[in-house]
């Protein structure tokens, strides 16, 4: 080492100069080189100044940190029990006056015991504007004043400051070295855990990781349920566990312990985990049949602040965990807990996300924002209670089709030909008018015929009469009577060959024009004629509505060609009769137009409302659903 040559006159005023010696090894480098421990780097650095210092008996040194409210750290060398308030109150003075302070002052053990008066070097070390320390160095009293060099022992003493400034910096780096160490284990674990797509398979990893980074014999990962109680989910290195056990109930215990106090739990307890309860985790500890092992409960977090389930680590032998194990899980709880919350979350059932759901969004309800969420909530439920009190009119509709009320049918009257057709289907006739023309040439000849026959019988019977022959006048009576009974059915065909319109109306259907000359059959329909001045409506009502529906019921019917005009309408008949129709069988509802417009014609089709009463709006605009949903329930229910 090197020691200052006092033997040149004049050192005092001058830089001491230094003299090579030997030295051996010290035991102080090794604390001094670990910046963890603040007492132990302050005590080391304190020897080694003090043993380079010859007449140092003792020796104080008050270490301050940036933070003026937190009390200074004192440190005494040598480590013996030393009642030292002169070195005390020397270096409090010499920080407040930033300057070294040279005074005499008592050494011993105590006060009551003193020692002769040595000399006292105070020294303010730092190199800004603000001490960051301050040693007093106690020179014994063998060492004269004369002998003791303040100048020297401040230059000693702040050359070597510079560690005391780098303490901060290297703790700091430290720190930020063990956090980054951290951080890439965590990042390690989350990365190792994230390739599993399912929940299960990934609290496995997760608890088979964390064993083995952790050194763990057996890691448990457990979720609260909607009670508070928590469910152990998964153990490491373990696909299935029996749930209902001693050692299941044990390890939920330990967690629940850590979840209701809200923090870390270790049991034998650190420093930082002294004054929580370790009542679950010891009998935890019995109940794995170690009474040496060590315990520790993390609790996992859902990122705000809620927690949703906690982590047990398990080392069954003598190896206790540290503090730097512990926030490393902590760290590792702190990442973990947000995804695990999301994976449960996503692979819930229908039913879980629903009740999750519903209790959302009373809170959101019922808590103090969502300002918009609560009016439109409140609108929803003023307009629903107003939808349920106001009545609205209950109408009935139905597909509808015009049809006359009276209806004839043309037929022919006899075996011929057809020899004129004036009308066809669509044309309106008058009383009197000729539809349709039969061919009558047969007919007159037949006509003839017998005309003939019946005036040979006259004549003949004349004869008899001259000839007073009773018995050939019988019989010629009898064939005048079929002669004039011939006759007259042929004039009759003869008249009935001319086909009349019976009233005046409109030709519904039919079409012969293109059939001229052709034979037609005895009863054959030629044509359908239908009255202008009646007319009947029929309403095909669905036979889930036909129960709203009564005769002298009113509503209206919008006819495809005339929608901008709607008929009022008066129910007259409801007809037992059933139609099938597009996959739904309604019912033939009659009922009778209340003004007849020169537009309306047989056939036309539309759109029939029936008023059926007042009802609740709401019921009107949920009935359908609700008649469905009862028939679906009533079919499909046991």
């Amino acid at each position: 080492m090197f020691e200052p040559d006092r033997s040149r006159p004049g050192n005092s005023d001058h830089a001491p100069q230094l003299r090579m010696v030997a030295a051996g090894p010290s035991p102080h480098w090794d604390a001094l080189s670990d910046a963890g421990n603040d007492l132990a780097f302050c005590l080391a650095w304190l020897s080694l100044q003090c043993i380079r210092l010859p007449g140092a008996a003792t020796a104080l040194l008050m270490l301050r940190r940036d933070d003026q409210q937190e009390a200074p750290t004192f440190v005494t060398w040598p480590r013996t029990g030393l009642d030292l308030p002169d070195l005390c109150q020397l270096a409090e003075r010499a920080y407040v006056e930033r300057r070294v302070i040279v005074l005499p002052g008592r050494i011993g053990l105590d006060a009551s015991h003193p020692q002769p008066v040595g000399v006292l070097v105070a020294t303010p070390l730092g190199a800004g504007s603000r001490p960051i320390a301050v040693a007093v160095v106690a020179f014994a009293a063998s060492a004269s004043s004369a002998s003791v060099d303040p100048d020297f022992v401040s230059e000693q003493l702040r050359w070597g400051s510079g560690w005391l400034e780098a303490l901060p910096w290297a703790q700091r780096s430290k720190q930020s070295s063990a956090r980054v160490a951290q951080a890439a284990s965590c990042l390690d674990l989350l990365a190792a855990i994230a390739e599993q797509p399912r929940f299960v398979g990934m609290a496995i990893a997760t608890t088979n990781e964390l064993a083995t980074r952790l050194r763990c014999d057996r890691v448990s990962l457990g979720l609260m349920r909607r009670n508070g109680a928590v469910r152990l989910c998964a153990i490491s290195h373990s696909a299935s566990f029996k749930k209902q056990g001693l050692l299941a109930d044990a390890i939920e215990n330990a967690m629940e312990e850590a979840v209701d106090q809200c923090g870390s739990v270790v049991c034998p307890p650190l420093p930082s985990t002294v004054r929580t309860v370790t009542i679950a985790h010891q009998a935890l500890a019995q109940a794995v049949r170690a009474p040496s092992a060590s315990i520790m409960s993390v609790v996992l977090g859902d990122g705000t602040g809620r927690p949703i389930g906690a982590i047990t680590f398990e080392r069954h032998g003598n190896d206790a965990f540290d503090p730097e194990t512990l926030q490393l899980a902590e760290g590792v709880a702190a990442l973990l807990g947000p995804i695990v919350g999301l994976q449960r979350h996503a692979h819930r059932l229908f039913a879980g996300r629903v009740v999750d759901g519903v209790i959302d969004t009373m809170k959101a309800l019922l808590g103090p924002r969502r300002l918009g969420l609560k009016l439109g909530v409140l609108s929803v439920v003023a307009l629903g209670l107003f939808l349920s009190i106001a009545e609205g009119e209950h109408r009935v509709t139905a597909k509808s089709v015009l049809e006359a009320e009276v209806q004839r049918a043309v037929v022919a009257p006899f075996e011929g030909f057809i020899q004129a057709v004036p009308v066809r289907a669509g044309d309106t006739v008058q009383a009197g008018d000729l539809i349709v023309a039969l061919d009558d040439r047969d007919l007159v000849l037949d006509r003839l015929k017998w005309r003939a026959e019946r005036d040979a019988v006259v004549q003949k019977q004349r004869a008899a009469l001259a000839k007073h022959d009773r018995s050939s006048l019988a019989v010629l009576n009898a064939q005048i009577q079929q002669a004039e009974s011939q006759l007259a059915l042929a004039e009759e065909k003869l008249a009935r060959a001319r086909i009349l319109a019976p009233f005046s109306g409109i030709i519904v259907s039919g079409d012969l024009s293109q059939a001229l000359g052709s034979p037609v059959e005895k009863g054959k329909v030629l044509f359908e004629i239908a009255p202008l001045s009646s007319y009947r409506l029929i309403v095909n009502v669905d036979e889930r509505d036909v129960r709203y529906v009564a005769a002298g019921q009113t509503g209206a019917v919008a006819l495809a060609g005339m929608p901008w005009s709607p008929q009022a309408l008066t129910v007259s008949v409801i007809t037992p009769v059933t139609v099938a129709e597009e996959g739904r069988n309604s019912f033939r509802v009659e009922a009778r137009l209340m003004e007849l417009s020169p537009q309306l014609r047989p056939g036309m089709e539309g759109v029939a409302k029936i008023h059926a009463g007042q009802r609740s709006i709401i019921w009107i605009w949920t009935r359908a659903f609700a008649e469905w949903l009862s028939l679906a329930a009533w079919k499909y229910l046991p």
